[in-house]
């Protein structure tokens, strides 16, 4: 999960900075995403499952975004167009690597949510079984 974060993150950060100068409309757009999804990557980092939600919400959303501007990158890619700063077909080739990602990313932040990671399994079956730390009795309390 955390690696998928990360990746999405870079290969948002690559179409971003390599078409900036063509990129039109929601220019926050993409640099919102990379921080929010770094962010995200840090609390997935320290067992916070709370993120995993919103981070397939916003995967769904960006799915939808690679979708639509993939075609448009690939259209660049001819003669009379302006070059940005990575060529038009390898734009049009991360944007299309985005979807994937997203997707996994949507099935494995899931799959994470469905673990419940805030939940310490059999915790109190360990301590009533002797693996844990007891709590004092009225006995060995001076």
């Amino acid at each position: 999960m955390l690696l998928l974060l990360i990746v999405s993150a870079a290969l948002i950060a690559a179409v971003t900075i390599g078409g900036w100068d063509k990129l039109e409309g929601a220019k926050a757009a993409p640099p919102a995403y990379i921080i929010v999804y770094l962010v995200f990557a840090f609390y997935v980092s320290r067992w916070n499952r709370g993120v995993l939600p919103v981070a397939s919400a916003l995967a769904i959303i960006l799915i939808i975004f690679a979708a639509v501007a993939a075609p448009a990158w690939f259209a660049r890619d001819k003669a009379g167009f302006d070059d940005p700063a990575l060529a038009p077909g390898m734009l049009g080739v991360l944007t299309l690597l985005i979807i994937p990602v997203q997707a996994l990313l949507i099935t494995f932040a899931m799959r994470g949510f469905r673990q419940e990671w805030n939940i310490e399994a059999g915790s109190r079956a360990a301590m009533e079984a002797g693996f844990g730390a007891t709590p004092p009795t009225s006995e060995t309390r001076a």
